[in-house]
């Protein structure tokens, strides 16, 4: 399984950002899907997640300000984020996880940058 993310970019503080990433390869169904993030010297903690049937988790650091949804036919999920803030900047992942498979995928990675 592969995970291709895109979408990050470099944005002032209270402007917004969508990010993307395509799952393709032996995708295991239903799954988890979701976004971390890494700033640095930091740990890589959980931004949001969406199960298949569409349950979703947000930090609550980004609640009322990220949306994350997911297009089931295209393997793909989103990350809808408003209102950024500086300390929203790192290196965003995503994730796919199934409890029917013992692994874990990761994507490359994709660098958010919020300028005061």
């Amino acid at each position: 399984v592969q995970l291709q993310a895109s979408g990050g970019g470099l944005v002032q503080s209270g402007g917004s950002l969508r990010l993307s990433c395509a799952a393709s390869g032996s995708i295991v169904s239903p799954n988890v899907m979701g976004w971390y993030r890494q700033a640095p010297g930091k740990q890589r903690e959980a931004v949001a997640k969406i199960t298949w049937d569409g349950e979703t988790f947000l930090q609550d650091s980004v609640k009322g300000r990220f949306t994350i949804s997911r297009n089931n036919a295209k393997n793909t999920v989103y990350l809808q984020m408003n209102s950024l803030k500086p300390e929203d900047t790192a290196v965003y992942y995503c994730n796919l996880n199934s409890k029917y498979s013992p692994n874990d995928y990761w994507g490359q990675g994709t660098q958010v940058t919020v300028s005061s």
